[in-house]
């Protein structure tokens, strides 16, 4: 049994991935991880085929010898350069207390001239920079006034994190299950000329009523549980404690890919917001 992308491959599986494979040389890398997913019964939530994570699973599998892929027909376009423009330019400073400013709006991100705004806000000022959100995603601008003055991200939870998982109490085959009730909000920026007392707890608590109907509308699974995780060189995740979220631990800094027993990334602590009382029912079951 190997293990990649969460999911696990018994060798039975990896030799009908072989035959697959050999059947027709023709059969693009693409359409392999396709026919993959259809095979193996591998689909999301929502229904749809897993095709990335089936993707990037079977390339680890050919790295590690284990499959042989056909090679691929053309070179992956570069990245495109995220030029920063007067849009995203420094706004008059902000400094009144939530409590005295206008009526603040949470904006999902839908068009494609957002998307790449958010994406260029969020290289500008986020320390992390921009990089794509993994699996299912929301993406939310916060508005004053007709004046962005904050974004946030959510995207698929992390696989593995003992601090949430000895919180929630679950068996591996329930995490494995039950994952996708778990959305971590994986960005969050106040625009440094925004210093509102008290902004940034108000959005978390906008956001965690406000994200689980949009989640359900868009995945077909309504979230019980929100995750972040906070670099402690730089916050001290007081707007989320502010918010009512619980602070369970540490991570190990590890990472995704990092070798075990080694800290590869930063030391983060975890926090963790249940967006319903049954939350642990939920991801138990």
């Amino acid at each position: 049994m190997t293990r990649y992308c969460g999911r696990n491959f018994s060798e039975q599986e990896l030799e009908q991935m072989r035959k697959l494979i050999a059947e027709d040389a023709g059969r693009t890398r693409a359409e392999l991880s396709r026919l993959t997913c259809r095979m193996l019964d591998w689909y999301k939530p929502d229904g749809g085929l897993k095709d990335m994570s089936c993707r990037v699973a079977m390339l680890r599998m050919a790295e590690d010898g284990l499959i042989a892929l056909p090679p691929p027909r053309r070179k992956p376009p570069p990245r495109q350069k995220l030029n920063f423009t007067e849009q995203t330019d420094p706004q008059p400073a902000i400094l009144r207390p939530v409590h005295e400013l206008a009526a603040i709006q949470l904006c999902p991100v839908i068009t494609r001239d957002h998307s790449r705004l958010w994406n260029e806000y969020i290289h500008r000022y986020h320390y992390l920079g921009h990089k794509p959100l993994p699996g299912a995603q929301l993406r939310y601008f916060v508005i004053l006034d007709e004046q962005i003055i904050a974004a946030l991200g959510f995207s698929a939870a992390a696989w593995q994190t003992a601090p949430r998982d000895q919180f929630i109490g679950w068996s591996h085959e329930q995490r494995q299950k039950n994952l996708p009730l778990v959305v971590n909000n994986a960005r969050f920026l106040i625009m440094p000329w925004v210093k509102s007392k008290n902004l940034a707890s108000t959005i978390l608590s906008m956001i965690a009523r406000r994200l689980p109907t949009q989640w359900e509308e868009r995945y077909g699974i309504r979230p019980v549980l929100l995750e972040t995780f906070v670099d402690t060189e730089r916050f001290a995740g007081t707007c989320y404690k502010a918010a009512n979220w619980i602070y369970v631990g540490k991570t190990k800094g590890r990472g995704k890919l990092g070798p075990a027993g080694k800290q590869s990334v930063p030391i983060k602590d975890l926090w963790l917001y249940p967006l319903c009382r049954q939350f642990r029912s939920h991801l138990t079951r």
